[in-house]
């Protein structure tokens, strides 16, 4: 089950840009028993393989903001940090629901949004602050959930700053690369991150990103926005029919097998 999970995660990480862990979290709480921190935790260690994969491809193919990616680093590796500490401090309810919501908020918007491509945006201060700013909320999302970020790096350039989507994805995978490198090294001192699951899904998952890169660049705009909605939906489904499943054995009782 870890290879699949290695081969989705990559496959969902090049097509789309997020890195693989909005799938490989739901994966590993249900076929490999981790609860949602051990999970998400361990989910961010393996999707930096991934990332650097996918962003070398985006790269050679010129989709790449390579400014953008270091101005947005910039908040993204304080975010990650401060969502990995809190993700020791929360609730697992609290963890669980907020992950659902994101999930469902992320897919509405896709679902509504036409991506238009073209040219990387010009710095000016505006831009700036706003990479900043999408950074640090990209750091926390993927030191809380263990996602990478993307689900708020691209909706947010695509449908807030009119970024191309495939320089969106480009770019945010190579921002991912700093901010899962941060999240990872602050999860692997707090004893969460399952290595022997993370160095089997990890390798894996950057092959299959590979081929997911070159899907991206093939897949037209909307068929992209509508499909990462759509998965997204799925998910978040998946996630709430175990969320109201009473746990039998407490509030940090793995998922059944």
């Amino acid at each position: 089950m870890l290879v699949i999970i290695g081969i989705v995660g990559g496959i969902f990480s090049g097509t789309f840009g997020s890195g693989g862990g909005l799938v490989v979290v739901p994966l590993l709480l249900t076929f490999a028993g981790l609860d949602h921190r051990r999970a998400s935790a361990t989910s961010l260690l393996t999707i930096l393989p991934s990332t650097l994969a996918g962003s070398i491809t985006y790269l050679a193919n010129g989709e790449v903001d390579l400014p953008a990616a270091g101005i947005i680093a910039i908040g993204a590796v304080l975010g990650s940090v401060i969502g990995a500490r809190l993700l020791q401090r929360l609730p697992l309810p609290v963890l669980r629901w907020g992950f659902i919501l994101l999930l469902v908020g992320v897919a509405v918007r896709m679902a509504f949004v036409e991506p238009v491509r073209g040219d990387p945006l010009s710095l000016s201060p505006v831009v700036v602050v706003a990479y900043v700013v999408i950074g640090l909320l990209m750091g926390l999302a993927s030191g809380l959930f263990g996602v990478g970020g993307a689900v708020i790096a691209v909706p947010a350039l695509v449908a807030v700053l009119g970024v191309s989507d495939l320089i969106a994805k480009g770019t945010t995978l190579a921002v991912m690369v700093v901010s899962s490198t941060a999240g990872s090294l602050t999860h692997r001192r707090s004893g969460l991150v399952d290595v022997r699951s993370a160095l089997i899904i990890g390798p894996i998952a950057a092959v299959a990103a590979v081929g997911g890169a070159y899907l991206g660049l093939a897949m037209t705009a909307r068929l992209s926005s509508v499909l990462f909605a759509a998965l997204l939906v799925m998910i978040a489904a998946q996630l709430t029919v175990r969320a109201l499943r009473p746990d039998r054995g407490g509030p940090d009782a793995a998922p059944a097998q």
